[in-house]
């Protein structure tokens, strides 16, 4: 069977939507709070928010739109409607700043941190920056939260802890030496996060995201993310770049099912998931040239036009040659259960892109 007729079979969410998450959604709905999102401008921080919002939540976001733009929380207000919106408000802050953190902390009940320097060539070019920002910001959060009396904390990890580990599917416990400053400082907010628990109880929870996609996330700059760079440069007619063969291998999780993650873990009373990081991914991996031919197809599907073959060039420092998730973990303790495949999430994403 033609990759291009799996395209077609695979456009639904994958069997097994969690019956844990559907309840979780009826008590938040039952039972509003009220949340703090840092980078809640950001990618996957807006759609948290609509997804919050959507279930009647109140929702504050902290950002200084390091890395996001205005337009991403514009874009949410209008799908969530005047009722939604009216229980959102933003506070223009840094998280390097504790006044900051301080301020946007009052009244709220629930904190999921993803406010970061999220790009691995960004910290090469910046490690002390990406320092401040990832480290010092994060451990400023943490801090706020137990001196604001918050129970749960809940904050972005990343699958570059892994580092040079030699597994081909990661396991959490299986660490590896960090390949770039971005590496190292997720580790060292993971290492404060256990350290938070043993001596002052806060509840912290950590998710190693793996490789994130969906709309609205940024196309554009030096450090733009593969999956919307290629289909902007698709959609202009412009060439198309791998680093390296392409035999890279990633796991590609669509934004949707980070969303259900970081509520899971939120929500969560097991205890076991206090201290701990958790990888989220959809467990099984892409090289980059499936991928390629996979948005390709979709482009050409939808625009009928066709997209020239990729050019190849150096590998990039910092790199991890192969990342898989092991989701063993996140789906015993948090019940996590993916609900896209890479396809499916894949025909979202560039129909998002190409309207």
């Amino acid at each position: 069977m033609s990759q291009f007729r799996l395209l077609h079979l695979q456009i639904f969410p994958a069997i097994g939507y969690d019956v844990n998450y559907t309840g979780i959604q009826q008590d938040l709905l039952s039972s509003p709070r009220t949340w703090l999102v840092t980078g809640g401008a950001g990618f996957i921080g807006s759609h948290l928010v609509e997804k919050l919002l959507g279930l009647g939540q109140r929702v504050r976001v902290l950002d200084n739109h390091f890395s996001s733009t205005t337009a991403n929380l514009e874009a949410v207000l209008k799908i969530v409607g005047d009722e939604a919106a009216a229980r959102f408000d933003f506070i223009a802050g840094d998280i390097r700043n504790p006044a900051d953190c301080a301020s946007a902390a009052q009244g709220v009940d629930q904190i999921i941190h993803l406010a970061a320097m999220g790009s691995v060539p960004m910290s090469m070019d910046q490690p002390r920056e990406c320092h401040d920002i990832n480290a010092t910001g994060t451990l400023n959060m943490m801090t706020t939260a137990r001196d604001a009396g918050i129970r749960r904390f809940v904050y972005a990890s990343s699958s570059a802890v892994y580092g040079d580990d030699a597994l081909p599917t990661k396991r959490e416990d299986s660490i590896g030496r960090p390949l770039s400053p971005y590496a190292a400082s997720k580790y060292i907010d993971e290492v404060y996060a256990s350290t938070m628990l043993t001596c002052y109880g806060l509840e912290t929870v950590g998710l190693r995201f793996f490789n994130v996609f969906g709309p609205r996330q940024d196309p554009k700059g030096a450090y733009a993310a593969v999956i919307p760079c290629w289909i902007d440069a698709m959609k202009k007619g412009e060439s198309v770049f791998i680093n390296g063969d392409g035999e890279n291998t990633r796991d590609f999780c669509f934004v949707r099912d980070i969303v259900q993650a970081l509520i899971l873990a939120s929500t969560t009373d097991n205890a076991a998931a206090f201290g701990q990081a958790f990888n989220v991914g959809l467990g099984s991996a892409t090289n980059l040239n499936q991928l390629f031919q996979t948005i390709r197809a979709l482009v050409q599907e939808i625009t009928g036009n066709a997209v020239a073959d990729v050019i190849y060039r150096d590998f990039r420092a910092g790199d991890i040659r192969h990342s898989c998730a092991d989701t063993t973990r996140v789906c015993e303790v948090l019940e996590f259960a993916g609900e896209y495949t890479v396809a499916a999430g894949l025909r979202e994403t560039v129909a998002a892109f190409l309207a």
